[in-house]
This record gives structure tokens, sequence and C-alpha cells, in this order.
């Protein structure tokens, strides 16, 4: 938690929040927190640009691609971190949150106050992130199973050379 040149500049916790959940996957609300030269800011999209390309794949050659559905959760992942990230800012109180990235500021500074749309983006997180978090379980554990069945049956199927 470096500051950079921004330090002067007082870090809003309702912007924080919806920066994480519109923007988590990408890193904006990292950027908006620690600056530019975040490395873990930059390291964000990663997963979420592998995730989008298992979505292309996906509808380019059909559900039964392998890799289309290993990477296609990374993107749901993504999205459901993002949420967290949201939530757990949202919900931090606003002394700790003063004290965290408004250090020149006094801790009742209301730069880290929660308002209705800290709420709402709040409500929104959980509603986002629990869904994607649950598709991309969902989506990964059935064409894990699909694929097992299907292999099963291709060794059930094959003729046992001792019964000739």
């Amino acid at each position: 938690m470096t500051r950079t040149d921004n330090e002067g500049m007082l870090k809003n916790k309702t912007t924080a929040t919806w920066l994480a959940l519109l923007g988590g996957p990408l890193g904006l609300h990292r950027f908006y927190l620690y600056g530019l030269g975040d490395s873990i800011g930059w390291l964000l999209p990663i997963p979420t640009a592998l995730g989008w390309y298992g979505v292309q794949r996906a509808q380019q050659l059909g559900l039964d691609d392998q890799t289309s559905w290993l990477l296609i959760p990374l993107l749901g992942f993504a999205i459901a971190t993002g949420g967290l990230t949201a939530i757990v800012y949202g919900l931090m109180a606003q002394e700790k949150w003063n004290a965290r990235f408004n250090s020149n500021a006094a801790l009742e500074h209301p730069a880290g106050a929660s308002h209705w749309l800290t709420i709402g983006a709040v409500v929104c997180a959980l509603l986002i992130g629990t869904t994607a978090l649950m598709s991309s379980l969902a989506f990964s554990f059935q064409r894990y199973f699909e694929y097992q069945v299907e292999a099963s049956r291709a060794i059930s199927q094959t003729p046992d050379p001792s019964s000739k």
C-alpha cells in the first residue's frame, strides 16, 4: 500500500465501491485507490480476458470444447471477486476506511462515510456477485460431470478382447 502522487486526494468509499462492482474485473478500483503503479490492478484483467476468450471459443466451437469450459469460469470468478471487494469496501467502517485510504484526514471525514449509493452498490454486488459465482460453479461442475459420463460410456462400449 504505497502512496502515489495522489496523496493529497481523499478516496471516497462510495466511488471505490461502485468501481469495484462495475470495474473490479479490470482493476479499476485498485487504480483509484493505489494509483496506476499498482501491480495487482494490472494483473486483474488477465483472468477476465481469459474468461472472455473462453466465451468466444464456446460461441465459435460449441460447448464441447474443453478449453472453453475451463476458461469461462475465470470470467465469472473475476466478476464475483469484484462483487466481494465491493461488499468489503461498502461495509467497511468509516474510521477504518479513512485510516486505511485517507490517512491524512480525520477518522470521521465524510469521504469514508456510507450513503444510500454505497448501500445500493453493496446490494447490487450481492446480486451480481452471487449470480456470477453460482453460475460459474454450476457451469464448471455440469461440464465436468458430462465429460466424466462421456468417458465412462466410451470405456463401457469398447469390446472386451477376451470375450472372442
